[in-house]
């Protein structure tokens, strides 16, 4: 019983509800201008710009919202919506046989009034008895609105019942959300290619530093984030980012101090025009100007800004604008046809609309009667004469409609329909527009690049100087002649907007700290880096052979360092090896001239010119070490050294055996020179060579010298150097000639004490104890010298040593030759009693 009663009560009161009569709450909200049709399109424009609202002390009934201060270019637009229809009303080819009527509402420029608008338009206006609500709105579609904010409000409202809403200028990114908005569509393209073309004016024109103010909306937020995500990717720097609404004074305060304090020269203004007004008014009154404006389409074509205080603000301002397209016979239906068929109050019987019951609302557009002057420049008409086409031809297809049989009558269409037929509509209007929506409801994006100039006459002009067509291909969707620019404050010269100058060739970009990246200093390339660019952000590495040149712009081949026959150190090194060789030729031809004499005799001839020859090779060998290294140089310098001194230490080794031989064999019953005779000598210096020629040999067949490029010294030059190859090779040929030197100094030494009167092991171990010397001194600064300098040591040595031995040797001798001529007799160098040395030395033929 319990459950068959709660049944009973539900269906009473469904039955109940199910006949309940549909009115209004409140007072209708009536239409600016309507005509009945079988086919019915809304519409919302701000008509008016002025709300005044009324009095909500709650002691009477709110009076309806009032408007004032007409905005012209909306009023345009109301009037090609009714020009579009009534020319498709005439057409026989579109919707012949099926009238279009129209509901046009004033929203004021609020939001208060746009929703207010969209009820009304939504509900209608008044209700027949019994008339029952059915869910059906009366409308086909809404034209509008004209904000981005307003456009929202609208589609929220009527998204649930799917009519189909097609603005004219609101293009918030945010409404090609079809997830949001699936009924949304728009003859207008979408801000994000308005950020874009802000972008690409920005970066094209060379700014770097720029300010940034938004309106605090849908159209200003959504517009400036694109901005600034692109700006980003650009490298674009913003200084700053601020937002206010139309409302918000303390906000705007905000913003100016902020754009006083800045340093950005450049202001990117996404404002919507009310907040426009608002911002140029407090920055004339403060006297800031000199900034570059760059703008959009909500204000840059707007004749209300021209004022003279506003234009010190905005002279010179760039900006984005719509195509501008002039639909034929519009300009003359705005003051003739128009006041007489579709005003209300210029009709002086049978006024068409049933709403219009007084016509003082009226009263400010009447002024407007006779002007027409401004419909050249209204760039969004043909915006809304597209979307009544749009609407039009959607209802076309849907009604199945022929030129001659006229459309079906009947059909019941309901606005998904509509919405479906939209997203397929491609045709061309008069002015030989194309119109077809994207997959967002959009159009394609095309703009003209507008420049606020001042004529001879001190009048504004808006005049084009370039476009932005994102129909064409990439890289020719954007063109800017910017010879036709006047910039900021009316100056012919481009202004400059940057945090930090550009970085020149030869430095790189440091940013500083806490900043963005525009903002840096001007870091020079560190030594063997360049940059070649402007505005580097990295310097880079030369490759190994190449150093940075001193701009650090480019890299350039290393210097090449050798110790060459034309610096002041080969030169002296020549100098002293040609001072060897002379001084040692000049010994050989007085040792020749002289080769009779006692002393001569006295020292092995044949072993002491042998000595010489030796010698003069060990001077020229060093010749071999200067110029530039080549593969047959290398393994040249280093075994012409190597056999020539071993040469000369053998001849000097068997000088010193022969000395220490002629006193053994003035021992009683010794033989011992019979078997070190001329022969013998000449084959032990033979042998001693022989060896060192081996070594040579397997040092050039194993791993012979070689050219080489020593990086490692220096960075800023290359060293040529004669690559040991086989180390092992180069210390064997060094360590054989130091063991040859090493034995002929304990041989000399040991000898020094035998009794002559001249007796050459003396000089022989001062000479070989001067070699030594050399040659220990040698190997640390032969490690230890970088460069040229390591060739030079060793030249050094080749001809300190060898010089060592002339002087040592042969000195004393041409001393008695030249000088004491007296004592170059036999008797002096036998002595008081006879000489053994030099009666064997006789007796053996020396």
């Amino acid at each position: 019983m319990l459950f068959l009663y709660t049944l009973l009560f539900f269906h009473q009161l469904h039955t109940k509800a199910g006949n309940t009569l549909c009115r209004i709450m409140g007072d209708p909200q009536y239409p600016l201008l309507s005509m009945d049709g079988d086919i019915t399109i809304g519409a919302l424009f701000p008509v008016h710009s002025i709300e005044k609202l009324p009095s909500f002390e709650f002691r009477q009934k709110p009076q309806l919202l009032s408007c004032s201060s007409v905005y012209l270019r909306d009023f345009r637009l109301a009037q090609i919506m009714i020009f579009a229809i009534e020319e498709i009303n005439r057409s026989q080819s579109l919707l012949p046989n099926v009238s279009v009527g129209y509901r046009i509402y004033d929203t004021c420029g609020s939001r208060l009034s746009t929703m207010s608008a969209t009820m009304g338009l939504m509900n209608g206006q008044a209700f027949g008895a019994g008339y029952i609500c059915n869910g059906q709105s009366p409308l086909h579609a809404i034209i509008g609105e004209s904000e981005s904010s307003a456009t929202v409000i609208l589609s929220r409202t009527t998204g649930p019942f799917k009519i189909p809403v097609i603005s004219h200028s609101a293009s918030c990114e945010c409404l090609s959300n079809r997830k949001d908005y699936p009924s949304v569509f728009r003859t207008m393209a979408s801000d994000y290619h308005q950020s874009r073309a802000l972008a690409s004016i920005v970066k094209d024109l060379g700014w770097s530093w720029v300010g940034a103010v938004n309106s605090d909306n849908e159209y200003g937020n959504y517009g400036m984030a694109i901005f600034l995500k692109i700006a980003q990717e650009n490298g674009i720097c913003v200084e700053y980012s601020v937002k206010f609404y139309r409302t918000e004074t303390e906000k705007l305060q905000k913003v100016v101090d902020t754009i006083r304090k800045s340093t950005a020269k450049v202001i990117i203004a996404f404002i919507s025009l009310p907040e426009m007004g608002l911002l140029t008014d407090q920055l004339s009154i403060q006297n800031i100007t000199g900034f570059q404006i760059i703008g959009v389409k909500s204000w840059i074509t707007v004749n209300s800004l021209i004022t003279p205080n506003s234009f010190r603000v905005l002279e010179g301002s760039l900006g984005f604008a719509v195509r501008k397209i002039n639909v034929d016979g519009f300009a003359d239906y705005v003051i003739k046809e128009f006041w007489n068929t579709a005003f209300p109050c210029s009709q002086s019987e049978g006024n068409s609309s049933q709403y219009a019951i007084s016509c003082s609302r009226y009263k400010d557009l009447l002024l407007l009667k006779d002007y027409n002057e401004d419909v050249p420049e209204q760039r969004y008409a043909s915006y809304v004469y597209k979307a009544v086409y749009a609407v039009a031809n959607s209802l076309h297809s849907l009604l199945k409609c022929k030129e001659k049989e006229g459309c079906e009558k009947g059909l019941t269409i309901k606005p998904q329909q509509i919405v479906e037929a939209l997203k397929k509509v491609n045709f061309t209007i008069k002015t030989g527009d194309s119109v077809w929506f994207d997959s967002t409801g959009g159009a394609v994006a095309q703009y003209d690049i507008i420049n606020w100039q001042q004529d001879s006459e001190g009048s504004v002009q808006f005049k084009s100087v370039g476009y932005y067509d994102a129909s064409l291909p990439p890289h020719q969707r954007f063109m800017l002649n910017t010879e036709n620019i006047i910039w900021a404050g009316g100056q012919q010269e481009k202004p400059r907007s940057v945090c930090s100058e550009s970085c020149p060739p030869g430095t790189r970009k440091a940013a500083h700290k806490g900043r963005p990246v525009c903002c840096y200093d001007c870091i020079p390339c560190a030594e063997g880096e360049i940059s070649n660019e402007t505005d580097s952000n990295n310097c880079k590495q030369c490759p190994g052979e190449y150093w940075s040149n001193a701009e650090k712009n480019k890299c350039v081949s290393k210097a090449i360092e050798f110790l060459s026959f034309t610096e002041v150190m080969g030169i002296v090194l020549v100098f002293f090896s040609l001072l060897g060789v002379g001084l040692t030729a000049m010994v050989a031809i007085l040792f020749y001239r002289k080769k009779n004499t006692p002393i001569i005799k006295a020292n092995n001839s044949e072993l002491s010119f042998l000595l010489l020859f030796s010698l003069t090779l060990c001077f020229l060998c060093s010749l071999t070490f200067i110029g530039r290294p080549t593969e047959w140089s290398c393994m040249l310098r280093h075994t012409v050294f190597g056999i020539t001194f071993v040469l000369c230490i053998s001849c000097v080794l068997s000088k010193t055996i022969v000395v220490l031989m002629a006193f053994k064999a003035t021992l009683p019953g010794s033989n011992v020179m019979k078997w070190f005779g001329p022969a013998q000598q000449r084959l032990s210096v033979l042998a001693f060579t022989l060896v060192q020629v081996l070594i040579c040999v397997l040092w050039l067949t194993i791993s012979p010298p070689f050219p080489l490029k020593n990086m490692k010294y220096y960075k800023e030059k290359i060293v040529l150097e004669c690559s040991l190859g086989s180390v092992i090779g180069f210390w064997s040929v060094l360590g054989y000639i130091g063991l040859l030197a090493v034995l002929c100094f304990i041989l000399a030494f040991l000898a020094r004490t035998l009794p002559d009167n001249f007796n050459e092991a003396k000089f022989i171990t001062f000479s070989m104890l001067i070699f030594c010397a050399v040659w220990i001194t040698f190997i640390p600064a032969y490690v230890s010298s970088p460069g040229k300098f390591t060739v030079a040591v060793e030249i050094f040595a080749i001809l300190a040593s060898s010089f060592g031995l002339l002087f040592c040797i042969f000195a004393p001798k041409c001393y008695i030759i030249l000088f004491k001529p007296e004592e170059n007799t036999k008797h002096n160098l036998m002595g008081k009693t006879t000489s053994p040395i030099f009666l064997l030395r006789n007796n053996c033929g020396f």
